[in-house]
């Protein structure tokens, strides 16, 4: 089994879950709950079996702290997770609507996350048959987007597969709007990139078919483009396709995305030749569905560590959608370890 190496963020989620009334205000209230995108890709491949490790810094402070001990409990190695003796964690006010989608109010600026130095990072993090996870959070200011490229550029010359999960929030950029140049540069760089729907159309421009082309003539191996509740679309330089996920009651969109992308790499690592996947249509399509099937788990539940599913409610989960677990099974990759 392959480890899987996500670099980035953790921070604290608070996350909307009532409100209180005290004389003429309405109070609401926040439960403070662990998250950040990298850090719950991390969480969601040790959940369901996977060989997790975490690299990032977080503040000496009780919310580090609880970070820490967090991804700790969920079965994440975090030799690689530094703590900054002056600088904050990160905090992440999280509003839901009715429908259980979020918004974002970050409180960011020059905390522990984004002035990591890339004389910080170490090259263990590459050592080994490693996949390598980031997102775009660490490109949105210049001192943290000149170490994410760094650790790109180690990544590739290890040998390590990279995986880029678009994840755009305009609201942490100077602008309010993320820089198409700087992302886009990291889309080329990757073998495998997600994205939302929304986020291919904002960086595309446009021109969507051109785009895709570009990135699949540059490094890119395999795209993926989620669409909330609706069918994902997956595209190789050899062929295209999509699946339908499975329909369920939203509690807390949180961790979705994150739940996707980690049931995913989890796959790859188990598998003995992760790129083989991406040329075999067939079992590229019960990857997806598996992971789908993590994404659609993680929205009924709140917060994000704690909503993301182990191995056996997955597979409880595709035996109630009718699915044979012999199209995907992740229980028999654990021969090849």
């Amino acid at each position: 089994m392959k480890k899987v190496l996500c670099f980035g963020e953790a921070l604290i989620d608070f996350l909307n879950v009532g409100a209180a009334h005290q004389g003429p205000l309405t109070l609401p209230e926040f439960r403070q709950y662990p998250g950040g995108a990298p850090a719950n890709a991390a969480v969601a491949v040790a959940q369901l079996g996977g060989q997790a490790l975490f690299a990032g810094q977080v503040g000496q402070d009780p919310f580090g702290d609880f970070l820490a001990d967090a991804l700790s409990q969920y079965g994440v190695d975090t030799r690689f997770l530094l703590q900054h003796p002056h600088a904050k964690t990160a905090l992440a006010f999280v509003m839901l609507d009715n429908s259980g989608d979020r918004s974002f109010s970050f409180h960011r600026h020059q905390t522990a996350d984004v002035i990591l130095d890339k004389q910080q990072v170490n090259p263990e993090w590459f050592s080994g048959e490693t996949i390598v996870h980031i997102c775009s959070n660490t490109l949105t200011t210049d001192q943290i987007a000149e170490s994410t490229q760094h650790v790109v550029e180690s990544a590739r010359q290890a040998g390590n597969l990279i995986s880029f999960d678009v994840n755009l929030r305009h609201n942490l950029w100077a602008e309010n709007q993320a820089d198409r140049l700087l992302v886009n540069k990291l889309v080329e760089q990757a073998d495998l990139v997600k994205f939302s729907r929304d986020e291919l159309d904002y960086l595309a421009e446009g021109e969507t078919s051109a785009y895709l082309a570009r990135c699949l003539n540059a490094q890119c191996q395999l795209l993926l483009v989620t669409d909330g509740a609706n069918r994902i679309d997956y595209y190789t330089a050899s062929h295209q396709g999509s699946i339908q996920p499975p329909s369920v009651k939203a509690v807390d969109t949180t961790a979705g995305g994150d739940a996707f992308i980690g049931g995913f790499l989890y796959g790859l690592s188990c598998l003995p030749n992760s790129h083989k996947i991406f040329v075999q249509p067939a079992e590229l399509e019960s990857l997806l569905l598996f992971a789908s099937h993590c994404g659609a788990y993680a929205v009924t539940k709140p917060g994000a560590f704690p909503a993301l599913p182990d191995l056996n409610n997955i597979q409880a989960q595709l035996r109630a959608h009718g699915h044979e677990l012999s199209a995907f099974n992740p229980a028999l990759f654990r021969s090849q370890v």
